[in-house]
Order: C-alpha cells, then structure tokens, then sequence
C-alpha cells in the first residue's frame, strides 16, 4: 500500500462492492478530509469505531472505505460487531487484507448477535466476546462494550443521528477520557 497522492486517487483505488446509482454529498468532503488525515498520520493509532445500525448503503460504503483506509495505513481498528456501522467497519478492515489490524468486541457472546452479522464475525480472528452481560439488556451490554473499546483506543470515530442517547453519551465519555473524537452526523 502506498499512501502518496490525492484522495481522490486513493479511492479510486480502493475495493469496494458494487452499489447501485452514484451519489454524492455534502459529507462526502468530510470523509474525503477524513482520508487526506489518515494519509498524513503521524503513525499508526488504535481507533474505535462506533455508530447506527441504521444506515444507508451510501454511508455504508464510505465506513467501509474509511475503515479500509485505516487498516491499510497500520492503524488498529477496534468495533463491535451489529449490523450497520459495525458490519461496514468489518469489512473495509477484511478488506484491507490486514485480520492482525481488527479487534471486534461484543457486547455479548456470538450466540446472541444477530443472525445477520454471523457470517461476517465468524471471519474475524480477534473476536472478543463478553458471554457475562448475556442477561443483560442490549443497551446495557452495548454500554460496558462501548466503554472497553473506549479504554483500548486513542481516536474513536462516530456516525449517529442526533437523537442517538447511547452513540453520542459514548462520544461524551470518550472525550471525557482524553480522546480524540470524531462525530458524523447522519442526520
């Protein structure tokens, strides 16, 4: 892999499946400043990656490729393993060839994740479960996961809607930690 040249260039180059009509936005030039960062990094990170299980197959792919962008450049990507935000993460990281460069950690064990994310999780080789918050309520394991993935990154990367109470009271703690943070705002 080799990080030189525009972003425009870098994802033309990058994998990543077909999708139906070309579209694109305002917050396409975030991700596109959001690349040229990575390309000028001071060296590899820890990231956490955290966000909506509702999401467009639009942002879908530009997580996918943000997550790509991070694996191929050395950074260590830390996510959870639902369907969405997570699911598009997974990829772009498995995608960038690197499995050492991906910890996935569930807010509960495989067996209560969701039929749909299966496939995906069973590719992962760092795969944390937390079989203990089985009895918990979803939100509540989500909760303890998002706070461990907090104490095991520098940066954490966001995409939530506004009304997003569990996403963006992580942000919070995480910039409470002394975490770098960045926050998408789908809405």
């Amino acid at each position: 892999f080799n990080p030189t040249g525009s972003a425009e260039e870098f994802i033309r180059r990058v994998p990543v499946a077909e999708s139906g009509a070309k579209t694109t936005s305002g917050s396409d030039l975030d991700y596109l400043t959001e690349l040229m960062a990575i390309q000028q990094s001071d060296g590899p990170k820890s990231i956490g990656f955290f966000g909506t299980r509702n999401m467009g197959v639009t942002h879908q792919k530009l997580v996918e490729v943000l997550s790509y962008a991070y694996a191929s450049t050395g950074n260590h990507i830390f996510t959870s393993g639902a369907i969405g935000t997570n699911a598009a993460v997974i990829k772009g990281a498995l995608r960038a060839n690197a499995p050492d460069k991906l910890t996935v950690i569930l807010p509960q064990s495989l067996k209560r994740q969701p039929s749909e994310s299966q496939d995906l999780l069973e590719q992962v080789e760092d795969l944390v479960e937390m079989p203990e918050n089985d009895e918990l309520s979803l939100l509540e394991a989500s909760r303890i996961c998002n706070r461990k993935i907090i104490s095991h990154v520098q940066q954490v990367i966001c995409f939530a809607f506004h009304d997003s109470r569990l996403l963006m009271e992580t942000c919070h703690e995480a910039k409470d930690a002394k975490k770098i943070v960045t926050l998408f705002f789908l809405d």
